[in-house]
């Protein structure tokens, strides 16, 4: 079972990542590989300079659809544990925004999973940008390509 989490306010990701591995139940402690993406804020996107954002979810349904996206990685991969959390809120760069881990007992298992869970995140997830730049403010329509 994964544990997901929306987090309103600045996280520092190693530190919840080594935390959370900390407290792995005694199967998971069997970790073979363990997998891990963290995304932090850009200052720029599609060419302009980006001063912060704000990025606002749906409560309740956001979770739900992250559930359901662990659950499918669990039905396709081994995986012993996995941790998701997301930064809703204000953000400025570099700030952290998500962090995926995944722990299994093999590293095609992690990193498989990991990238899946990542991209069905940035395409399914109910989340929506709002960017502060020079010139003004915009609503992102669309997130940048991802999985090929």
């Amino acid at each position: 079972m994964m544990h997901i989490k929306i987090l309103d306010q600045a996280f520092e990701p190693y530190a919840q990542l080594q935390g959370y591995q900390a407290s792995l139940s005694a199967e998971a402690r069997g970790f073979g590989a363990t997998s891990v993406f963290v995304g932090t804020m850009r200052d720029f996107n599609q060419g302009v300079q980006v001063q912060r954002m704000v990025l606002e979810h749906y409560p309740g349904m956001t979770e739900k659809e992250l559930s359901r996206i662990a659950s499918e990685a669990e039905q396709k991969w081994e995986i012993l544990d996995g941790l998701i959390l997301h930064r809703v809120g204000e953000i400025t760069p570099p700030d952290s925004i998500v962090l995926v881990a995944i722990w299994s007992r093999h590293r095609l298992d992690a990193f498989e999973a990991c990238r899946y869970i990542m991209e069905a995140l940035k395409s399914r997830a109910p989340f929506w940008k709002k960017e502060a730049l020079d010139t003004g403010e915009r609503w992102l329509d669309k997130n940048t390509a991802g999985y090929k």
